[in-house]
């Protein structure tokens, strides 16, 4: 028994320090050997190594330091044996085997490993969904078989996919830096919804905290990188807005609690606070700033019912205007539904319908059980729910039965 808690007391060590170790292994070893796919071994070594030995040796006090050790020394190697030119093997050598001190790191230096490689990913010679999946697998550290499942294609073929972006990357010669200039504005469109990616992944009710904490991380970079940049600075608002709430949205039983049911002392209030400055600073109108306005319209207000929402409402209008989506229309709907009444939310639900483009989605589902149960039909909102829930699994499923429960 005591062998079995020891491995799966490693297992899960693994798997907390491959969600904040990996990519950040992955970046630094590309960076030095200029070789992504040299890179990505060893670190998906490192991993292994510490499968086997953790549960004899004992989880390390810093394991994401062990796995930057276990990687470099395998990228010397592996090195060595290639007879790579000796300035490269020199970089390797001196490479830290734990985080740096950041209070000895210069301001040139404020533009770390992971974030050259998010503008590596983003670059424009390859295609939109290549940046997407490339993202994902190395940035993100997501399998490669949960990003085939995403864009609806066999495991061999995005492997494929992968290794053509990389060799893309190779032979273009793609430089391994944060560009400037006219450059700059061009990429960073694609870095900052890379960026918001990253942080949803982690903000989802079943996501890993992990990589909304890294995604707050590279948007501070990239604010101090960009000062007067009114849209990064909008982003660092919208993930500071939402994560505020994080100790907030689930019970003691770890079920998900809707926004009026949660403990509005519990949320970080010092993060609310920063956010509303940094928007001070953003214009209204870009997409990123208007969805921030929205987060602190919640975020600011004592409860749901004195939230601004007509503000809620036209700000929705606007962004409907600015950056037109089906989900857009969803979200605005259910604004105005609150903020005039529920009839007037089911007939713009009706019209973000028409297209045909919400049709099966679950969120539209639950969003009308939600306005069909202000208007007082009970027993169809219960419905509702339950039809959102059948589309769920996890936490989010249990948070729909739950309201299904509430109006049965």
């Amino acid at each position: 028994m005591t062998d079995q808690v020891a491995v799966a007391t490693a297992a899960q060590a693994v798997a907390t320090a491959s969600t904040g170790s990996y990519a950040r292994i992955v970046a630094t070893l590309i960076r030095v050997t200029g070789d992504w796919t040299l890179a990505e071994d060893c670190a998906q070594e490192a991993l292994a190594l510490a499968l086997q030995r953790w549960p004899a040796e004992g989880v390390p006090a810093n394991p994401g330091g062990w796995l930057m050790t276990v990687a470099r020394n395998r990228a010397i190697d592996v090195l060595r044996r290639a007879t790579v030119e000796r300035r490269k093997l020199r970089d390797l050598a001196v490479l830290a085997p734990t985080e740096p001190d950041r209070a000895a790191v210069g301001e040139e230096e404020i533009v770390d490993d992971r974030l050259r490689l998010i503008f590596t990913c983003c670059h424009p010679a390859l295609a939109l969904e290549a940046r997407v999946a490339l993202t994902l697998r190395t940035v993100c550290g997501v399998p490669t078989a949960d990003i085939a499942r995403a864009f609806l294609v066999a495991e061999s073929t995005m492997t494929r996919r992968l290794t053509r972006a990389k060799t893309k990357i190779a032979d273009a010669r793609i430089p391994y830096r944060v560009p400037s200039g006219p450059m700059l504005a061009e990429r960073l469109p694609g870095v900052l919804a890379v960026l918001y990616l990253l942080f949803t992944r982690g903000y989802d009710a079943d996501g890993e905290p992990a990589f909304a904490t890294e995604a707050i991380r590279l948007a501070r970079l990239l604010d101090r990188l960009l000062p007067g940049h009114s849209e990064v600075a909008a982003l660092l608002a919208l993930f500071l807005l939402q994560h505020s709430r994080r100790h907030a949205r689930r019970d003691s039983a770890g079920n998900l609690l809707t926004l009026d049911k949660q403990d509005r002392r519990l949320w970080d209030h010092a993060a609310i606070a920063e956010a509303v400055d940094l928007l001070a600073r953003t214009r209204p109108d870009g997409p990123y700033a208007l969805q921030a306005r929205i987060a602190a319209c919640h975020a600011t207000a004592p409860s749901v019912e004195a939230t601004d929402w007509p503000a809620v409402a036209r700000a929705y209008d606007r962004l409907a205007t600015v950056q037109p989506s089906p989900v857009i229309e969803l979200n605005r709907a259910v604004a105005h539904g609150y903020a005039h009444g529920p009839a007037a939310g089911l007939a713009l639900l009706a019209v973000a319908r028409a297209g045909g483009a919400l049709d099966g989605y679950p969120l539209a589902v639950a969003a009308e059980a939600d306005l069909t149960a202000r208007q007082g039909d009970r027993a169809r909102a219960a419905a509702l729910f339950r039809r959102a829930a059948d589309a769920h699994t996890g936490a989010e499923r249990r948070a729909l039965l739950d309201r299904a429960d509430e109006f049965s």
